[in-house]
C-alpha cells in the first residue's frame, strides 16, 4: 500500500521526478517534449484512455491503476485473479469505444487454471468514480493451460465492427502454432459477448472456430491502421521479430519458417519460406524484442500519418516504420528510456508510452 501511495499524478509538478525530467528532442517530425505522467510503476505493461480525460494502466503483478489530471492515482478493484509468474499477470487493457454509454472495458490476462495458466479475455464494466469493476465476464479462454510462464500474447484490439481480436504466444511449446485445434500461437477473434463471428475463417470447421491466423511465435503489439487492418509484431528468436498483417484463415509460419535462428544458433525449420505460409511485411534481425504497437492518425504530426511506432524491450527505443514495403525509418528516443512496453495514441493526438526499466509512463507532445 505504501509503495502504491507514493505512485504521484505529475501532470503539474515543475521539479524532475526521479523516473526522469522534461526532456526536449528532434525527430523527423520536429522537435517534441517528453514528459512524465506517473512514476514508481511496478512492471506496467498497457494503458488506455477514458473519454473523460482519465486513464488505465496495468501493472503486471495484478493491479489496475486509473488516474485523471488533477486527481490522485487509484487501485481498481474487480479485478481478476491473475497468475503473475514470469510474462504471466494482468497484461493488456483496451478501453470500449462505446464507453461513454456501455462503461465496459477489456483486459487479458494469464488466468490459473488446473495445469498452470493460460491467457483469458474479459470484459467488465467500470465504475471510474469508485474505482471499481462490476459484471466481470470472461468472454475468451485458451482451451488448454500449461505451466510455462512465457509468451501469453495478450494484445487485444477492438475492430470497427465491434468484434474483438486478442494475440496468443504459442506458451513456449513452438510447434502447437501450427495445431488447428490448438490456440497456441494463434490470433482469435470472437464478438464482445464471446459467441464466434460468422464470417469467422473456421467458423465452419477445420479449426478451433475462434482462430483468426495462426503460425504466431509470440505477438505482443497488434493494431488497426488508419483503413481499419489489423496488424501484429511478434517477438522471434534470435532474430526474426515481424510485422505481420494477418489475414482470415492465414498462416504466418512459426516454427516451420522464420528469419530467425533458435537461441541455440540453429536452424529454425525449413528456413525463410514455405508453400501456403505468409511472409512477413517487416522484420528485424538481430531481435529488437518488440511490443506495444502503434498505428498514428497523423493528428499533431501530419508527417508521421499512418506510421507504425513499436516499443522495443531490448534496445530502448521506439521504431518508426513507413512505406510499402515496410522500413525502419527512425530510432526515436534511443537508449534515453529503459525497456519501452506499450505505444498508444491519445484522443488528443498525443503519443505516450511506457518504460518498464523506468517504472514510468510518459507523453510526447509537440514542441
Amino acid at each position: 500500500m505504501l509503495r502504491l501511495l507514493s505512485v504521484i499524478l505529475i501532470f503539474a509538478l515543475p521539479a524532475p521526478t526521479p523516473a526522469k525530467a522534461q526532456e526536449t528532442v528532434k525527430t523527423s517530425a520536429g522537435t517534441v517534449i517528453i514528459e512524465p505522467v506517473l512514476r514508481g510503476l511496478n512492471a506496467p505493461w498497457a494503458v488506455g484512455f477514458l473519454p473523460d480525460g482519465g486513464f488505465l494502466v496495468t501493472e503486471r503483478d495484478g493491479r489496475l491503476l486509473i488516474a485523471k489530471s488533477g486527481d490522485k492515482i487509484r487501485a481498481v478493484s474487480g479485478v481478476p485473479k491473475v497468475v503473475a509468474k514470469g510474462q504471466g499477470g494482468l497484461l493488456d487493457v483496451v478501453v470500449a469505444r462505446d464507453f461513454a454509454q456501455s462503461g465496459e472495458i477489456f483486459l487479458s490476462y494469464s488466468e490459473p487454471r488446473t495445469g498452470g495458466a493460460a491467457t483469458a479475455l474479459a470484459v467488465a464494466r467500470l465504475d471510474a468514480k469508485a474505482a471499481r469493476l462490476t459484471d466481470l465476464r470472461v468472454i475468451f479462454r485458451m482451451k488448454h493451460a500449461s505451466r510455462s510462464n512465457k509468451h501469453f500474447g495478450s494484445r487485444i484490439v477492438e475492430a470497427r465492427d465491434g468484434t474483438l481480436f486478442l494475440t496468443i504466444g504459442d506458451r513456449g511449446d513452438r510447434d502447437l502454432a501450427q495445431d488447428p485445434m490448438r490456440h497456441n500461437g494463434k490470433v482469435i477473434r470472437v464478438a464482445r459477448d464471446g459467441s464466434i463471428p460468422a464470417d469467422n475463417p473456421f467458423a465452419k470447421g477445420g479449426a478451433l472456430p475462434e482462430i483468426w491466423s495462426l503460425g504466431h511465435r509470440n505477438p505482443q503489439g497488434a493494431a488497426l491502421d488508419l483503413q481499419g487492418r489489423f496488424w501484429t509484431v511478434a517477438h522471434g528468436a534470435r532474430g526474426g521479430d515481424e510485422v505481420n498483417r494477418p489475414e482470415a484463415g492465414k498462416n504466418y509460419g512459426w516454427p516451420v519458417i522464420s528469419y530467425g535462428r533458435h537461441y541455440t544458433g540453429f536452424k529454425i525449420g525449413v528456413g525463410t519460406k514455405a508453400p501456403g505460409m505468409e511472409q512477413p511485411r517487416y522484420y528485424w534481425d538481430p531481435s529488437i524484442a518488440p511490443s506495444g504497437m502503434m498505428i498514428y492518425s497523423g493528428k499533431l504530426w501530419p508527417k508521421w500519418k499512418g506510421d507504425i511506432f513499436i516499443g522495443a524491450l531490448k534496445f530502448d527505443y521506439i521504431a518508426r516504420l513507413e512505406g510499402n514495403p515496410l522500413k525502419e525509418a527512425e530510432q526515436l528516443f534511443r537508449d534515453q528510456f529503459i525497456r519501452i512496453r506499450d505505444v498508444r495514441e491519445a484522443p488528443d493526438g498525443t503519443i505516450w508510452f511506457l518504460a518498464v526499466g523506468d517504472d514510468a509512463l510518459y507523453r510526447i507532445r509537440p514542441g
